[in-house]
């Protein structure tokens, strides 16, 4: 995208501590390198004044730790009833949403789909195919991100694994819940 406002790189070194099995990710660094990418995002804030919108592009590169599947932090909006339109350009990816109160979608995204991710739903990309999984998005300009919350709760409440055939989505043994400042 050209003219892009912000630009920032996600490389494996980076996200120590997002995958359960912290022994295949120390050998994946050790084997990759930690300065191998795993996502890159651009996108182009038009504006600042209420009602901006920010659109982008996220690049999610294909890959595993064991048998999770590569993935982006994810994140709450810090205004978190902000809403975000992810649209699929290229890849095979699941978009992975909690809410803070239970509830849990995955929505598998191929190119051409589309989902909305309403405000107060935590949400991750997670690419289950062999190319990059590349999203086309647009939010609310003043809406922000909370990265801590899913590492404070020990993960996302789901998984999404290899399961021989293709993903599946399965429960994460590890997940607490989530604890925001209205709790």
């Amino acid at each position: 995208m050209s003219g892009a406002s912000r630009i920032y790189e996600k490389r494996l070194g980076d996200l120590d501590g997002l995958y359960r099995d912290s022994e295949a990710f120390a050998a994946e660094v050790s084997q990759r390198g930690a300065d191998e990418l795993v996502y890159v995002v651009h996108e182009q804030k038009y504006d600042s004044s209420p009602g901006a919108l920010i659109i982008g592009t996220s690049t999610l590169l294909p890959g595993a730790v064991s048998t999770e599947f590569a993935m982006t932090r994810g994140h709450l909006h810090a205004v978190a009833d902000r809403a975000e339109l992810y649209h699929c350009l290229s890849g095979h990816g699941v978009m992975l949403l909690d809410t803070v109160d239970g509830d849990s979608l995955a929505v598998e995204l191929t190119p051409g789909k589309a989902v909305n991710v309403p405000g107060h739903w935590v949400h991750r990309s997670v690419n289950v195919g062999e190319e990059p999984f590349v999203t086309l998005f647009c939010y609310s300009a003043d809406a922000g991100q909370d990265y801590s919350l899913i590492e404070r709760a020990g993960g996302m409440r789901t998984l999404i694994v290899k399961d021989g055939e293709g993903w599946s989505q399965i429960p994460n043994p590890d997940h607490r819940g989530y604890e925001t400042a209205a709790n």
